[in-house]
């Protein structure tokens, strides 16, 4: 059986930096009748155990460790037996937010994540985060990009932690080198495809935001 992608939006704020703003976040489920792979376990880990239903949870991947995309990651861990995933340049951010609770296993650039007939390639794409990553399906035809690239240009880069250069750098060489009609899933908002914001990369650099 294929592996699909199933989309949940869930809702609740993003903190940082002594702010508090209140988002919706993209969580996306991948996998077939017997299991799936969680992206994102955002704010409700009730609605995503209800999403996942009966089917086994083999892990629980974390494309940054920004509040807002890992708040109810333990909680979804504890009550599925899940392992969390996170890049280990990211826990000065995991310790905001879960300082008693370490993730169970390290991302590394080039790893695949197979679940289900899907295999999901980790790219390492810093700049919104230290140890922001992409997840990379070319049997799906898709990308998860988490705060990375959105419809519309790079994750925001102006608090802590982030970069802009770096972003650029991350999406001009891990992103913008995949395949055109690649879709482009987000961690929030739109989804879109590479080759649609792709030629906006000069106009991004010229606006450095």
């Amino acid at each position: 059986m294929a592996a699909r992608i199933e989309h949940l939006v869930t809702s609740g704020t993003f903190r940082l930096d002594g702010g508090t703003w209140d988002v919706d976040n993209n969580v996306w489920i991948v996998g077939d009748d017997r299991e799936v792979v969680v992206i994102d376990a955002a704010h409700d880990a009730d609605a995503i155990a209800e999403a996942i239903g009966d089917r086994r949870l083999t892990a629980i991947i974390c494309t940054h460790a920004h509040n807002d995309h890992i708040d109810a990651a333990p909680a979804l861990a504890e009550r599925t037996g899940a392992p969390i995933w996170l890049h280990p340049d990211d826990m000065p951010l995991w310790k905001q937010t879960h300082p008693d609770r370490q993730p169970d296993h390290w991302l590394a650039d080039g790893q695949v994540i197979e679940t289900a007939g899907a295999d999901l390639t980790v790219l390492h794409t810093p700049g919104h985060a230290p140890g922001a990553v992409c997840l990379y399906d070319p049997g799906l035809g898709t990308v998860f990009t988490g705060d990375t690239l959105f419809a519309g240009g790079p994750g925001a880069t102006g608090r802590s932690y982030s970069d802009f250069p770096t972003i650029i750098d991350s999406i001009r060489d891990r992103l913008l080198a995949l395949p055109p009609d690649t879709v482009v899933r987000t961690g929030h908002g739109d989804s879109t495809t590479i080759g649609a914001e792709a030629p906006n990369l000069q106009e991004w650099i010229d606006r450095g935001h």
